[in-house]
């Protein structure tokens, strides 16, 4: 058997260290997604993910963890290894859990990359509603009863929930006068919209396109600083009623707390690159979706900002357990 110097030992040894280091990722890495396949948050990330693999060089597998409005799925992105091999899509349900009582779980339990996209709440209503402007609407909404008018989107306190209430805030009206009815989802929703079961949709106008091209629904606001590109004749909330008030869902990507540094280095550049890639941008926007990217550390601190304004509208909601 050959032998050699101590010295080229570990030279050698430290050439295979080396190279160990950098062949991270060598197998498949995870996304697991709160949400039902075939939604908002696993569309953006399915899109995102056959992008993501190509930068990566090896299989980006989305996992759906359903369950307990994302509080299934979020706690499984909590609690997995901290290895680089398994990442999440955080969404915004996971800044509301402390506040509602509904989980022992936050933003602060994840370590933040970046979101993906947004896309806008906003106002929609029946294409036979007498409301044809916002300011209409809420006039009416102020003048009569609480529970005269209507809104639903998703489970009470969810984002949609959050949206509706901070823009009555703004627009100095108790945020309890519009009744919240729970829905799974932006259809059901909008069905409800057109059969005159509800008033209103405080989700986005993106899950609503398909209607607005039919001329089902009608939308009288976004909740964005400037028009969307999507819906270029829908004025923001500032322009229809004078108020400053913004909010969108958005899809993030996390990965558990304790992450190697290195690892994370390699999955945050290729994630920078898979969200910048041509065809993945083109995918979002002709669904209506706002690809976004953060640079080092804005992630957190819209995060921090984020689960302020959404604490303080749920507790003006009436729904802040803690």
């Amino acid at each position: 058997m050959k032998r050699y110097a101590p010295a080229v030992v570990g030279l050698l040894a430290g050439l295979l260290a080396t190279g160990a280091a950098q062949a991270f990722p060598d197998r498949p890495v995870s996304i697991i997604v709160p949400w039902a396949a075939g939604g908002g948050t696993d569309s953006v990330v399915r899109t995102f993910a056959a992008g993501f693999q190509e930068e990566l060089g090896v299989a980006v597998n989305v996992i759906n963890r359903p369950g307990g409005n994302g509080v299934t799925g979020h706690s499984a992105i909590v609690n997995a290894e901290p290895d680089g091999y398994t990442l999440g899509a955080a969404s915004p349900e996971i800044a509301l859990y402390e506040t509602l009582g509904t989980a022992d779980i936050s933003l602060a339990d994840l370590d933040l990359f970046s979101r993906l996209a947004i896309i806008p709440a906003g106002v929609t209503v029946a294409e036979n509603s007498p409301f044809e402007t916002l300011e209409e609407l809420l006039e009416a909404v102020e003048a009569e009863p609480a529970g005269t008018y209507s809104s639903s989107g998703t489970g009470m306190g969810g984002s949609w929930h959050v949206a509706v209430g901070g823009l009555l805030s703004a627009a100095g009206i108790d945020p309890t006068k519009v009744k919240w009815v729970p829905s799974q989802g932006g259809a059901p929703a909008l069905m409800e919209v057109m059969s005159g079961g509800i008033t209103m949709f405080t989700g986005s106008p993106v899950e609503a396109l398909s209607l607005l091209e039919a001329d089902r629904v009608r939308a009288l606001a976004v909740m964005l600083d400037e028009r969307s590109e999507t819906f270029p004749d829908v004025p923001t909330v500032k322009e229809a009623i004078g108020k400053d008030w913004t909010y969108a869902n958005w899809f993030a990507l996390v990965a558990p707390k304790g992450i190697d540094p290195d690892a994370r280095t390699t999955l945050y550049d290729a994630a920078a690159r898979a969200n910048a890639r041509p065809e993945v941008q083109a995918a979002l926007k002709e669904r209506g979706i706002t690809p976004v990217w953060d640079e080092p550390g804005e992630f957190d601190a819209f995060a921090t900002q984020f689960a302020e304004q959404a604490e303080a509208v749920l507790k003006d909601l009436g729904l802040a357990r803690n």
